[in-house]
């Protein structure tokens, strides 16, 4: 027993340790900052990023990004470059703050249930977003990816009281290092066992989940290869589509804005398969 929670305590500080100097990120600011959902008395932001010349009566794409964290730390900041990146190429970007255990006192339930909210309020506020609420994608990150993955897989986890005749599962995901098997030996199933069957995104694919594309190192410590290759599969069994891009050499968060390279890498692999759903227009521009 004390190796398995030495295992987690390790796994959730590496974790913690590659994310943490990447969420804060100067020179990115969004164009509004709209409260989504306000629950015990927090008040839940959207970082929101517009193309130029933006108008309330356009029906642009958007996406919805989660920040990483392991569902106890984090910051929108951590996506804004990838916000920013997708506005100048025309669709309306957005990073959600939600609940989590540093910051909150919250469980890996809540975290899902405000990601669902997210894309939700998204929706229903299409109007004055000037979005498409038939072209709502979600992405994120190691945790972030999850809670992503999550609102796409997992029925039930929705906040007490919302309008559930509005979809909150999202027409794409982009999920990078996403961990997205949570039963048992995956990610935080300790936090999650006692709903872990319902809580998984690899558990619980469908026919109706959204169009993916993952992106992963190969050296990845929380997200072992297989993992990413079992979620392919299953997806593709359902007979839905998921792009899988590995990195060789590469470990959790290669992907951030101060990685450079990979940074880039996978924001034009983002570009190209959000273009094949008709989200974007023409050839990836330099991020």
């Amino acid at each position: 027993m004390n190796r398995v929670v030495s295992l987690i305590v390790t796994a959730l500080s590496v974790c913690l340790t590659v994310s943490a100097p990447c969420l804060e990120i100067e020179g990115f600011t969004p164009d509004h900052t709209p409260v989504y959902k306000t629950v015990g008395g927090v008040e839940l932001r959207l970082h929101v990023f517009t193309p130029a010349c933006h108008r309330p009566a356009d029906r642009r794409p958007a996406i919805v990004f989660f920040f990483g964290g392991g569902w106890n730390t984090g910051s929108p900041g951590q996506f804004f470059p990838h916000c920013a990146y997708l506005a100048s190429r025309g669709m309306v970007a957005m990073s959600a703050d939600y609940r989590v255990r540093k910051r909150h006192q919250t469980t890996p339930r809540e975290c899902v249930q405000d990601g669902k909210s997210a894309v939700r309020w998204v929706r229903q506020n299409a109007g004055r977003l000037g979005v498409d609420p038939g072209r709502v994608a979600a992405g994120g990150g190691s945790a972030g990816g999850q809670v992503a993955a999550a609102a796409g897989t997992l029925t039930g986890f929705d906040e007490p009281g919302e309008d559930l005749g509005v979809s909150a599962r999202p027409d794409a995901l982009v999920l990078f290092n996403p961990v997205f098997d949570n039963g048992p030996g995956g990610y935080g199933h300790q936090r999650v066992k006692k709903y872990w069957r319902s809580f998984s995104p690899l558990h619980n694919i469908d026919g109706q989940a959204p169009p993916t594309v993952v992106f992963l190192g190969t050296e990845d410590k929380l997200v072992p290869v297989a993992t990413a290759k079992a979620y392919q599969q299953r997806m593709h069994d359902a007979g839905r589509r998921c792009d899988t891009h590995l990195y060789p050499g590469q470990a959790h968060g290669f992907f951030n804005h101060d990685k450079k390279e990979h940074y880039r890498q996978t924001v034009i692999a983002m570009d190209r398969f959000l273009a094949s759903l008709g989200y974007l227009e023409g050839e990836p521009a330099t991020p």
